[in-house]
Protein backbone atom coordinates (compact mmCIF):
# COMPACT_ATOMS: atom_id res chain seq x y z
CA UNK A 1 0.00 0.00 0.00
CA UNK A 2 1.07 3.52 -0.47
CA UNK A 3 1.81 5.21 2.82
CA UNK A 4 3.13 8.86 3.18
CA UNK A 5 4.33 9.15 -0.48
CA UNK A 6 6.23 5.45 -0.56
CA UNK A 7 5.77 2.75 -2.36
CA UNK A 8 5.40 -0.47 -0.06
CA UNK A 9 3.96 -3.77 -1.27
CA UNK A 10 1.02 -4.86 0.85
CA UNK A 11 1.05 -7.93 3.45
CA UNK A 12 -1.30 -9.99 0.59
CA UNK A 13 1.42 -9.99 -1.74
CA UNK A 14 0.06 -7.21 -3.97
CA UNK A 15 2.61 -4.51 -5.22
CA UNK A 16 2.12 -1.29 -4.29
CA UNK A 17 1.57 1.26 -6.77
CA UNK A 18 -0.15 1.59 -9.37
CA UNK A 19 0.47 -0.22 -12.88
CA UNK A 20 2.86 2.48 -14.02
CA UNK A 21 4.74 1.74 -10.85
CA UNK A 22 5.09 -1.93 -11.69
CA UNK A 23 6.22 -1.31 -15.05
CA UNK A 24 8.69 1.27 -14.15
CA UNK A 25 10.06 -0.99 -11.25
CA UNK A 26 9.62 -4.41 -13.53
CA UNK A 27 12.09 -2.48 -15.93
CA UNK A 28 14.52 -1.27 -13.13
CA UNK A 29 14.56 -4.82 -12.16
CA UNK A 30 15.51 -6.17 -15.55
CA UNK A 31 18.25 -3.56 -15.96
CA UNK A 32 19.25 -4.10 -13.16
CA UNK A 33 20.19 -7.72 -13.85
CA UNK A 34 16.82 -9.22 -12.22
CA UNK A 35 15.04 -10.87 -14.46
CA UNK A 36 12.78 -13.58 -12.89
CA UNK A 37 11.87 -10.68 -10.14
CA UNK A 38 11.29 -8.19 -13.31
CA UNK A 39 8.96 -11.06 -15.15
CA UNK A 40 7.01 -11.86 -11.64
CA UNK A 41 6.14 -8.01 -11.26
CA UNK A 42 5.53 -7.32 -15.16
CA UNK A 43 2.97 -10.23 -15.24
CA UNK A 44 1.05 -8.41 -12.41
CA UNK A 45 1.31 -5.17 -14.67
CA UNK A 46 0.27 -7.15 -18.00
CA UNK A 47 -2.71 -8.70 -16.09
CA UNK A 48 -3.53 -5.35 -15.23
CA UNK A 49 -3.10 -4.16 -18.76
CA UNK A 50 -3.22 -6.91 -21.61
CA UNK A 51 -3.26 -4.18 -24.28
CA UNK A 52 -0.08 -2.60 -23.56
CA UNK A 53 2.41 -3.07 -26.09
CA UNK A 54 5.46 -1.66 -24.09
CA UNK A 55 4.20 -3.85 -20.72
CA UNK A 56 4.15 -7.22 -22.70
CA UNK A 57 7.19 -6.54 -24.48
CA UNK A 58 9.56 -5.80 -21.06
CA UNK A 59 7.83 -9.21 -19.22
CA UNK A 60 8.67 -10.72 -22.62
CA UNK A 61 12.36 -10.01 -22.07
CA UNK A 62 12.38 -10.25 -18.76
CA UNK A 63 10.65 -14.01 -19.42
CA UNK A 64 13.42 -14.59 -21.98
CA UNK A 65 16.11 -13.57 -20.00
CA UNK A 66 15.03 -15.44 -16.67
CA UNK A 67 15.03 -18.64 -19.01
CA UNK A 68 11.48 -18.70 -18.92
CA UNK A 69 11.54 -19.53 -22.94
CA UNK A 70 8.07 -21.00 -23.36
CA UNK A 71 6.69 -17.97 -21.63
CA UNK A 72 8.40 -15.44 -23.80
CA UNK A 73 7.48 -16.97 -27.04
CA UNK A 74 3.45 -16.90 -25.77
CA UNK A 75 4.51 -13.01 -24.97
CA UNK A 76 6.04 -12.09 -27.63
CA UNK A 77 3.31 -13.97 -29.63
CA UNK A 78 0.39 -11.27 -28.25
CA UNK A 79 2.50 -9.05 -29.55
CA UNK A 80 2.84 -10.11 -33.03
CA UNK A 81 -0.69 -11.07 -33.27
CA UNK A 82 -1.70 -7.21 -31.98
CA UNK A 83 0.09 -5.66 -34.59
CA UNK A 84 1.87 -7.82 -37.26
CA UNK A 85 4.27 -4.84 -38.24
CA UNK A 86 6.77 -5.30 -34.59
CA UNK A 87 10.12 -6.70 -36.19
CA UNK A 88 11.51 -7.21 -32.45
CA UNK A 89 8.31 -9.14 -31.53
CA UNK A 90 9.38 -11.48 -34.37
CA UNK A 91 12.57 -11.66 -33.68
CA UNK A 92 11.91 -12.68 -29.79
CA UNK A 93 9.20 -14.99 -31.00
CA UNK A 94 11.77 -16.86 -33.51
CA UNK A 95 14.85 -16.89 -30.30
CA UNK A 96 12.24 -18.13 -27.57
CA UNK A 97 10.62 -20.82 -29.98
CA UNK A 98 14.31 -21.38 -30.72
CA UNK A 99 15.45 -22.04 -27.09
CA UNK A 100 12.75 -24.05 -26.48
CA UNK A 101 14.01 -26.37 -29.24
CA UNK A 102 11.36 -25.42 -32.34
CA UNK A 103 13.87 -24.88 -34.22
CA UNK A 104 11.78 -25.03 -37.42
CA UNK A 105 9.03 -22.95 -35.69
CA UNK A 106 11.95 -20.36 -34.96
CA UNK A 107 12.28 -20.22 -38.62
CA UNK A 108 9.34 -17.93 -39.98
CA UNK A 109 8.95 -14.95 -37.72
CA UNK A 110 13.14 -14.52 -37.48
CA UNK A 111 12.95 -14.75 -41.78
CA UNK A 112 10.15 -11.77 -40.77
CA UNK A 113 12.02 -10.11 -38.61
CA UNK A 114 14.92 -9.97 -41.14
CA UNK A 115 12.44 -8.94 -44.00
CA UNK A 116 10.79 -6.43 -42.25
CA UNK A 117 14.45 -5.02 -41.12
CA UNK A 118 17.40 -6.31 -43.27
CA UNK A 119 19.92 -4.13 -41.46
CA UNK A 120 19.82 -5.53 -38.18
CA UNK A 121 22.61 -7.91 -38.25
CA UNK A 122 21.40 -9.99 -35.28
CA UNK A 123 18.05 -10.74 -36.97
CA UNK A 124 20.04 -11.78 -40.13
CA UNK A 125 22.51 -13.83 -38.00
CA UNK A 126 19.70 -15.83 -35.91
CA UNK A 127 17.84 -16.86 -38.82
CA UNK A 128 21.01 -18.47 -40.42
CA UNK A 129 22.26 -20.05 -37.31
CA UNK A 130 18.69 -21.56 -37.41
CA UNK A 131 18.86 -22.30 -41.26
CA UNK A 132 22.22 -23.89 -40.18
CA UNK A 133 20.76 -26.08 -37.84
CA UNK A 134 17.52 -27.53 -39.75
CA UNK A 135 20.18 -28.28 -42.75
CA UNK A 136 22.42 -30.15 -40.32
CA UNK A 137 20.06 -32.26 -39.08
CA UNK A 138 18.40 -33.34 -42.17
CA UNK A 139 21.97 -34.42 -43.66
CA UNK A 140 22.14 -36.20 -40.32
Amino acid sequence: MVQGGNVHDDPYGTPGGDVYDWYQRGVKLLQEGSPAAAAALLERAAVAEPDSRSIREALARAQFNSRQYAEAASSFRQIVDANPAEDYAYFGLGLSLWRTGDIEGAQEPLAIAVAMRPDENHYVSALKSVRATLRARREM
